[in-house]
């Protein structure tokens, strides 16, 4: 119970793998962060041709 009232109270992760989200969906994996987008891996494959991205084969 100390534990959960611990994590409450601290402030938000300014560094590391769970500092940042996906703007779209709020997921903390697979963030795609080059160029400042900050989409995770799913949403940044629906929205990349939208954003002007081409697939390379």
């Amino acid at each position: 119970m100390a534990d959960n009232q611990a994590k409450e109270t601290s402030a938000a992760k300014k560094f590391g793998r769970g500092a940042h989200e996906c703007h779209m969906c709020g997921r903390k994996q697979g963030l795609v962060r080059r160029y400042n987008i900050y989409f995770c891996r799913q949403c940044f494959r629906e929205w990349a041709s939208r954003m002007g991205f081409k697939k390379m084969n």
